[in-house]
């Protein structure tokens, strides 16, 4: 269950593009699992951004205190005030939230792929990974050299580390998904594990479903309340009875199985979800609208627009 609690600023400090920040923590430290998020209430007691912030966790240390550590980038209101908080100050925060990675139970070889901040979950659940035996190649991207998340950790801790940046300012220029099928082949890889936008986590289901390996990946979806009252994260996800339901994304993932996943649907609502006008019990359309006009959901960017939270 998670916990509402009052954390302690213990540091701020910037890497590259992003911001770090450590929160004292020890009741959310002591349960989160790999994959989790928190939220953050962001303004002050007197602010009109009412909604919070919703972070993935970069790092737990139970043991040291019971820190908490988020990475993101100032780039909106809430991101903004939140880079100028200073040591010891105070953070309404939820968590740990959502559903974690699910780890494999004999040892594995695992691809770690992430993109932009969007890499910070990926270090701990190598951790756990390694634990359990398992062997982690990362694939990090970025636009840029200053953007790319945790390069110089993952050549420390994985069997290997490949870089891909949009301007070619670091590692091979283009998409991450440009270096997947070579480092498949040469690490074998057994399960991929993804952080990214929308139309990355898309293309590297793709990718993947050509080999027949298993991707779960963590969604980017703008959240709100991120305990599934508001519905502003929902998504179209087929069922493992062949049914697609629209679920929410904080309380159902973050992380789900990539091929269960209606990318193609994201911001909208397909017309044979389960709900939908003119849906039936035996999977056809029953009238309403006609196949090919799907409704946009409110409240949800279309592929290709979403942005990590501010």
């Amino acid at each position: 269950m998670p916990v509402q609690i009052r954390g302690t600023v213990l540091t701020l400090r910037r890497v590259d593009a992003y911001h770090a920040l450590t929160l004292v923590a020890p009741a959310i430290a002591t349960k989160f699992r790999p994959g989790q998020f928190i939220t953050i209430a962001v303004g002050g007691p007197e602010t009109s951004m009412l909604g919070r912030r919703a972070f993935a966790v970069h790092d737990v240390r139970p043991d040291h205190g019971g820190t908490v550590e988020i990475v993101f980038e100032a780039r909106g209101p809430g991101t903004r005030w939140l880079a100028s908080l200073r040591a010891r100050d105070t953070l309404d925060t939820v968590g740990p939230l959502g559903r974690p990675f699910p780890i494999p139970r004999d040892p594995s070889s695992c691809l770690l792929i992430g993109v932009g901040y969007g890499s910070a979950p990926l270090f701990g659940l190598a951790a756990r990974l390694r634990e359990r035996g398992s062997s982690t190649d990362y694939l990090l991207g970025g636009d840029s050299a200053e953007r790319v998340f945790g390069a110089l950790t993952a050549r420390r801790n994985g069997r290997s580390a490949a870089v891909a940046t949009t301007d070619g300012s670091f590692g091979a220029r283009g998409a991450v998904t440009g270096l997947m099928e070579q480092i498949i082949r040469e690490a074998r890889t057994d399960v991929i594990y993804a952080c990214a936008p929308v139309p990355v986590l898309r293309e590297v289901a793709a990718i993947a479903g050509r080999y027949d390996i298993p991707v779960q990946a963590s969604v980017d979806v703008p959240m709100a309340c991120g305990t599934g009252v508001c519905m502003g994260c929902v998504l179209p996800v087929t069922g493992t009875d062949g049914i697609t339901r629209i679920v929410r994304s904080c309380v159902d993932g973050p992380v789900f199985r990539a091929d269960l996943v209606r990318w193609d649907d994201v911001g909208t609502i397909p017309f044979d979800a389960l709900g939908a006008p003119g849906w039936s019990a035996r999977g056809e359309w029953g009238g309403g609208q006609p196949p090919h006009d799907r409704g946009v959901i409110r409240g949800v960017v279309p592929p290709g627009q979403q942005s990590y939270a501010g």
